[in-house]
């Protein structure tokens, strides 16, 4: 498969290149050049597992890599998730229907792609026979940064550098990315918001100086954010497995739509939706739901995209983010790449930009948008542990609440992007339960409320040694960087 970039100024490559560079030459993102449809056959897949419906969906997008290696990709990637399903789905009412993706190895959905795009990544880099080390710069509001480092631990031929904001993240997120203990390792707190973070490594994938400086050293810049094609495709998969697996427990019919609803802060778990119905998944309205940083709620409604405005830290910390990234690409399904550029433009010019009237129409017809604030979160939070005995996360609750907003007699899929323990103290505030100031303690507590065991993956988390204590501004992460990599 051949993949463009959504600006229309760079070169078409092939999977291993897209891979290869996360971002395109001229700042967009790739996209199939000919978008793919399956003819699913969910009478067959209703009984494929989670690996098997990978093997499908990968071999669609990335055709460069034969059966035998995509199956290899899948089983190393999923080894060590706490689930043998890899994902769950957990029935909340006679129609609404919890997507578990928190079974990884750092408790959130970001473990699902992340496990797997460092076998795509550095199969990739041997299939262009490439002798350079990879360099993974990577921007985080929290769940991203710990799953990368996770997935790149010690990888040969690459190097992990994280940035996440010093202020925001959960006590276990910071845990988990300071406690990184890879040789191959560089995580640092900056003092900005994850918008900040994330315009930076844009900027440093960009710069033609430092990527010459790269080359001479033998060195290659990707991204581990989901602005990198390998961490959207795989997101597809669980969508694919989650309409089969309805199918199978009779809440759908073959055919039958299915509306989704899910937390959205840098929108490519929605577009992952998005791109799932394209392919031929029964998809009906997806709806984003968003936080007190509702920029995207405005957007749908409007069609002004308004980035100005001031930033708000919540209980829902990954989807704290003004400059949503990934919407970039459902913009060019619906307008083009000439619009994307003008649009993009605005954005970096502006911080804001408006569509016309059809684009607007055209998104309105596939997404519904709400948001629910951190006192709404909590509320949710509190009455789905009394009503269902589920105990919710932040980003989950977001979701759950704003799913309310748009009735349906539809099936519908709600997104858990992340286990409570993750968020221990929002989770034990939001259900009036005092935390302490130990947090194992907090973990217990949820332990006890929830009847389930503290993960193996975060069990003596705290006990870790902290490793990575750096703070910079970000004017100064140019020279941090040059200097962690020795060029």
């Amino acid at each position: 498969m051949k993949f463009q970039s959504t600006r229309g100024q760079a070169a078409i490559v092939d999977g291993a290149d897209a891979l290869i560079n996360g971002l395109a030459p001229d700042g967009g993102l790739y996209v199939p050049l000919v978008f793919p449809t399956i003819d699913f056959d969910w009478e067959k897949l209703q009984d494929e597992n989670y690996l098997q419906i990978g093997q499908l969906i990968l071999s669609t997008f990335f055709d460069e890599f034969s059966n035998n290696e995509i199956t290899d990709f899948l089983k190393s990637a999923y080894r060590d998730f706490d689930d043998s399903k890899i994902v769950e789905i957990h029935q909340l009412d006679d129609k609404r229907n919890l997507l578990e993706l928190f079974h990884g190895p750092t408790l959130a959905f970001k473990d699902m792609a992340l496990s797997l795009l460092p076998y795509l990544l550095t199969a990739a880099v041997k299939k262009n026979g490439s002798s350079k080390t990879m360099v993974i710069l990577t921007a985080t509001s929290g769940d991203t940064g710990g799953a990368a480092l996770k997935g790149f631990n010690d990888v040969p031929q690459t190097k992990i550098v994280v940035y996440y904001p010093s202020v925001g993240v959960s006590k276990l997120q910071r845990q988990q990315m300071t406690t990184a203990d890879g040789k191959n390792t560089h995580v640092v707190a900056v003092t900005g918001n994850f918008d900040d973070a994330q315009k930076a490594v844009k900027n440093l994938l960009t710069d033609h100086r430092l990527a010459q400086k790269m080359s001479a050293a033998s060195l290659g810049f990707s991204s581990a954010n989901s602005i990198n094609i390998g961490r959207l495709v795989p997101q597809i998969i669980y969508y694919v497995y989650a309409y089969a697996q309805l199918v199978k427990n009779n809440r759908l019919s073959a055919g039958e739509k299915l509306d989704i609803s899910v937390p959205t802060g840098n929108f490519g778990d929605i577009l992952a939706a998005y791109w799932a119905k394209k392919l031929g998944v029964p998809i009906g309205k997806l709806t984003v739901a968003s936080n007190a940083n509702h920029v995207l709620t405005d957007f749908f409604a409007t069609g002004i995209y308004d980035a100005d405005r001031s930033f708000q830290v919540t209980s829902s910390p990954a989807m704290d983010i003004l400059v949503s990234s990934n919407l970039e690409r459902l913009l060019f399904d619906i307008a083009g790449s000439k619009a994307v550029a003008a649009w993009m433009k605005d954005l970096t010019d502006k911080r804001r930009y408006q569509l016309d009237d059809f684009s607007l129409s055209r998104l309105q017809d596939s997404f519904n948008a709400a948001f629910a604030d951190s006192k709404t979160t909590a509320q949710t939070i509190q009455e789905t542990f009394q009503q269902n005995n589920y105990l919710l996360d932040p980003h989950t609750a977001v979701a759950v609440s704003v799913n309310k907003d748009f009735p349906s007699n539809r099936q519908q899929l709600i997104v858990a992007t992340a286990s409570p323990f993750k968020f221990s103290e929002t989770v034990l505030k939001a259900l009036g339960k005092e935390s302490d100031n130990d947090p194992q303690m907090n973990l217990n507590l949820i332990s006890d409320l929830s009847g389930q065991r503290v993960p193996l993956a975060i069990s003596g988390l705290f006990d870790k040694k902290i490793i990575h204590t750096k703070k910079l501004a970000i004017k100064d992460l140019l020279t941090d960087l040059n200097e962690a990599l020795g060029i």
